[in-house]
């Protein structure tokens, strides 16, 4: 199972106003130095360029009034040999190059060499063997996980024209209407009348847990039983999941292979989206769903280390964000209808579902709190939050592979964690 590891590119040409707005838009740190020269007053401005690998490289540049001066010579795709655009997926390469390596990665593209493999690219080859095309982006150092994904695309674009209501692209988006149209306030019938439902465990079904041990009890038993407290709860909350997610306006005309895809892959992040809105940020504890509160303290001797720190401090992000339990239902389902999910085949379909419930959330938003403009992207960028948080879960799950504790078998088979 793959995940996107989300990442920023910065221009090296970039305004100091504008390198310094954008790392604030989306939450990137500058290394200090960096951040200071920038800040004060020197007779040159040194920019970050940040890599997919977290290090950064100084590059001077003259710090003049007016248009940039043209280079002598124009820098090439290292790709190609086509003029470059710019710094693209963490290589210099030109527009061409850089749609082409997001197509084939976002579509899981597999090419064939008719030629043997081994085509020498420059710009009459790369529309010749896309096979060779794509290996040679990525011996350049084109890096996967520099891609957005589709819902970070779609939340950005939105960021932009509601900063901007003056821009051609805002002009050019249909205002929405007052109210919701019968289709959406009918999805929204649905989905609520499912989480009422099914979204959460029973009351019979909770009762069967494991109890959890007195906190004094620091055994190997009881670490084991707190282990299996936890896992408990998850088995309860990826059930509830599975059901609600059947219950998708559309999610039961997807091809089997592809309900098991999404529902694999966006498992964890409901569960922690679900959890999270039920933080105490007084106590600093969370909410499950059988009422009970717990610290990371509890996480950690139940030998979840790795998932604490990640899951806390989304919790508390997430509560300046207004998540009522209509736009939770709409958030849940565009989570499970993620159409760039390693292994989905039927790409279009996905999306084209997908597009609706984003839609409908924008429309409820829209007509539930008309004055703040900013709260649809605010949402839609908490799912980059989810998608780091489900890599660091598949950490998780290694670590605890190692350590050999017990995995239940439905999670296992949920997770694809080796037996």
């Amino acid at each position: 199972m793959q995940f996107a590891n989300i990442k920023y590119e910065f221009s090296p040409f970039m305004p100091q106003e504008a390198l310094l707005a954008e790392a604030y838009t989306h939450g990137v740190s500058l290394p200090e130095p960096v951040h200071s020269t920038i800040k004060g007053d020197p007779g040159a401005l040194l920019v970050a360029a940040q890599d997919c690998n977290g290090s950064f490289e100084n590059i001077p540049v003259k710090r003049k009034k007016g248009p940039a001066p043209r280079l002598t010579e124009p820098e090439l795709c290292r790709v190609c040999g086509d003029r470059a655009s710019g710094y693209h997926y963490n290589v210099l390469s030109c527009e061409g190059c850089k749609g082409f390596f997001r197509r084939s990665i976002t579509k899981n593209a597999a090419y064939k060499c008719k030629y043997g493999g081994k085509c020498e690219m420059d710009m009459y080859m790369r529309r010749k063997c896309q096979e060779c095309r794509l290996r040679k982006c990525r011996e350049v150092g084109m890096l996967e996980e520099c891609l957005l994904s589709e819902d970070q695309i779609k939340a950005k674009r939105l960021r932009r024209q509601s900063t901007d209501p003056a821009s051609p692209a805002a002009a050019a988006t249909p205002t929405l209407p007052a109210k919701m149209s019968p289709e959406q306030s009918d999805i929204v019938e649905q989905l609520l009348k499912a989480q009422r439902e099914v979204l959460h465990p029973s009351k019979e079904d909770v009762e069967k847990v494991t109890p959890w041990p007195n906190d004094s009890d620091q055994s190997k038993e009881a670490a084991e039983a707190r282990f299996s407290h936890f896992t408990d709860l998850t088995i309860l909350g990826v059930q509830a999941i599975v059901e609600f997610s059947k219950r998708i306006p559309g999610f039961l005309r997807l091809t089997r292979e592809d309900q098991i895809v999404l529902l694999k892959s966006s498992a964890i992040e409901i569960l922690v989206l679900d959890v999270a809105r039920r933080y105490d940020e007084k106590m600093d504890m969370l909410y499950f769903w059988n009422g009970l509160p717990y610290s990371r303290h509890n996480f950690k001797h139940a030998g979840l280390t790795e998932l604490v720190n990640p899951m806390y401090d989304f919790s508390k992000r997430i509560r300046n964000v207004h998540i009522d339990d209509t736009a939770y239902a709409i958030l849940a389902s565009i989570i499970v209808l993620s159409p760039d999910r390693a292994d989905v085949s039927d790409h279009k379909t996905v999306e084209k579902m997908q597009e609706v419930f984003l839609e409908t959330l924008q429309a409820y938003i829209k007509t539930t709190m008309p004055s703040d403009r900013l709260l649809l992207p605010r949402i839609l960028m908490k799912l980059t939050d989810l998608r780091a948080i489900n890599n660091t879960h598949c950490e998780q799950l290694l670590a605890l592979k190692v350590e050999n504790h017990k995995i239940p078998p439905l999670l296992s088979e949920i997770w694809d964690v080796p037996q």
